[in-house]
């Protein structure tokens, strides 16, 4: 099974984020929007609320799910059977930030491949 995890804050979960999302559908079986927590950030909405508001968007499609995560996102690819990590990219400078990441990730764990 192709399961992808589209991780992020989604502070809040825009059009833009439903769109990658239900693009990148046809190329996995599973979706997981994994809304992470930081402690030092402070958002509009808090952590239950944002992912209540994704799975209201996603309510009915089954190969969608929303959950709450902390930690490395590499870590918890692992713990839910992940092997792609989905990122959305607005700019060169997203690509640049982004593209290191994906890089540390897969040294962290080489299972795990970034698709933008």
């Amino acid at each position: 099974m192709k399961i992808a995890v589209f991780p992020g804050s989604f502070d809040p979960f825009t059009l833009a984020h439903q769109d990658l999302v239900e693009r990148a559908l046809p190329l996995f079986d599973k979706i997981i929007i994994a809304v992470g927590y930081n402690a030092n950030k402070k958002g509009m909405l808090d952590h239950d609320e944002r992912v209540n508001a994704i799975q209201d968007v996603f309510r009915g499609t089954e190969a969608i799910e929303a959950v709450k995560y902390s930690g490395l996102t590499v870590d918890f690819c692992q713990n839910v059977g992940a092997n792609f990590i989905l990122r959305g990219l607005r700019n060169t400078g997203d690509f640049e930030f982004e593209n290191a990441i994906a890089q540390n990730n897969l040294l962290l764990n080489p299972a795990v491949e970034s698709y933008f």
